[in-house]
Formats: C-alpha cells, structure tokens, sequence
C-alpha cells in the first residue's frame, strides 16, 4: 500500500518521489547480492568430486546446449559439442538435436479448387538452425511445425485444381515449402524438404478417371492402327509400281511367296505353268 501511495504522490504532483526510487534500487541491488551469493556457493560445492557427475556433461557432434544461469540465458551462442561444466543447483540446460527430424502430416481431407473432395498426406524434412531461438521461441518446435504444416498443406490443396495435383506433384511440393520457411526461420528451423506422400481419390472418382484413361488408350490404339495401315498401303503402291516396270519380277515374287508357305506349313501346291515355258521346251528339245 505504500509503495501504491508513494506513485499516486509522484502521478498528483508531478514531481519524482526519491523515496520509491530508492526502494527500486535497493531491491535490485539486493537481487545482484543474491545472485552473487548462489553463484558462489555453486562455485564451492562443485569442487566437491560427489557432483562431478552432475555438472560434467559431454554432447555429441551434432547436439547443442542452450544453456541458463538462474533463470536468464547465459550466451546467445549455443554450447557444444563436446564437454561442458554446468554449476550444480545455478545453470540449467536444453539439449537441442541438429539433425534432420521428419514430420508425418495427418491425412487432410479437403476440397480441391474444381471441388472434388480428396485426402492428401504429406511428409517434411527440417533440422534446427538456431537452438537459443528454437528454445526461446515456441515451445515446442516439432509439434509447432506439424500443425502450421496441416493448416498450409489445406489452404494449398484448397487453391489448386485435381489435374494439377496428380501431374504437377513437385510444384506443389516447392509452394508449400516456401510458404513454411518464412514461418519456420522465425523459429529458427529450416525446412530441407516438402513432399506429399499419398492422395486419395474418392471410388466414384476413380471410376471415372479409369473410363477416361480406358477410353485415351482405345483411342491411341485405333489411331496407331489406321497410321499403320496408312504406311503399309503407301509402300504396297510403290511394291506394285516397281514390279510393274518388270514382268519377271511380279512372277519372281509369287514364286518366293509359294516357297515361305511351304517352308511354315509343308503341302502340297499345284499350280499351272505358263505356255511360253513349255513351248520354250519343245524347242530346245528339237534343236
């Protein structure tokens, strides 16, 4: 009450109480004792062997501590790797993990710009880049990262249309991932990589898109057919034009034909001979 007295003075007159200003000092000058006096008692009782144990620690290569002497941060730079003595009962720590963690996004079901409602899933890549921010900041990183993930991944799926979605996979990959690292570098994360795992398409849908793809594939077939009958019909017109030029070559192939049928299926062929050949015989056989 007096010290609630000694402002309303000081806020009625206009004029500085020193009195309050004096117990502000003293309060913040006791602190600095208080501080000072654990600091050293720490200091004592750490060069005891029994606490060794608990004020020695050793972090691997890829972990660092963020260290905090009573309460404040000792160093904006993180400690580690390697050994670190901490004040027993003074200096708390974080161990903070700098290795790439993953993320499973839960299934999302949403609506896609031409509204057809699909489930998409997703997967992100992320290491932390500055632990003193990642642990002043949010107080959970992993699970901060999850959620904002899930709320992007729906507005961006929401924006985009299914044929998009299923043939330009990887540019929705990079939108949402641009999106993340402006939200994650105020955490100090850095997002590796955003990949969407799995969609979903509704069995109505599904159906529909396997008539359609039936249907291209009928189409391509009868196309490729009729280019196919196409080209043969152009090279049989040329065959003929060239065998007409040559009698002895249109007889030459009928011969060659008649010998590949009795090669694949052995029968018996008749067929006529020409006169001229016999009467070709009749006079050799005479001179």
């Amino acid at each position: 009450m007096d010290n609630v007295d000694k402002k309303a003075s000081f806020l009625n007159d206009g004029k500085p109480d020193f009195d309050l200003i004096h117990d502000v000092d003293e309060g913040s000058t006791c602190s600095q004792i208080l501080r000072v006096l654990i600091i050293i008692l720490s200091s004592i009782i750490s060069i005891i062997p029994l606490t060794w144990f608990f004020a020695i620690k050793i972090f691997d290569q890829y972990e660092r501590a963020v260290i905090f002497r009573l309460g404040k941060l000792k160093r904006e730079q993180a400690y580690g790797p390697g050994i670190i003595y901490v004040f027993p009962f003074v200096d708390t720590f974080k161990r903070i993990d700098l290795r790439i963690k993953t993320v499973n996004v839960n299934a999302q079901s949403v609506m896609t710009l031409d509204s057809v409602t699909i489930t998409v899933d997703a997967i992100i890549f992320f290491h932390v880049n500055d632990p003193t921010k990642a642990v002043l900041t949010v107080q959970n990183f992993t699970q901060a990262t999850s959620l904002i993930a899930a709320t992007t991944l729906r507005s961006v799926i929401g924006s985009s249309e299914l044929d998009e979605l299923l043939q330009k996979r990887d540019m929705i990959s990079n939108k949402l991932k641009n999106i993340l690292v402006g939200t994650a570098m105020d955490w100090g994360i850095s997002i590796d990589s955003v990949e969407i795992r799995d969609v979903e398409l509704p069995q109505n849908m599904q159906r529909v898109m396997a008539s359609q793809a039936e249907a291209e594939r009928d189409r391509r077939a009868k196309v490729i057919s009729a280019n196919g009958e196409l080209q043969a019909a152009d090279g049989l017109h040329l065959a003929a034009e060239d065998m007409s030029k040559n009698p002895a070559t249109l007889q030459l192939r009928y011969l060659q034909t008649l010998t590949q049928i009795a090669v694949e299926h052995p029968t018996k062929i008749i067929f006529p001979l020409p006169m001229k050949m016999k009467s070709l015989a009749e006079s050799q056989s005479k001179g």
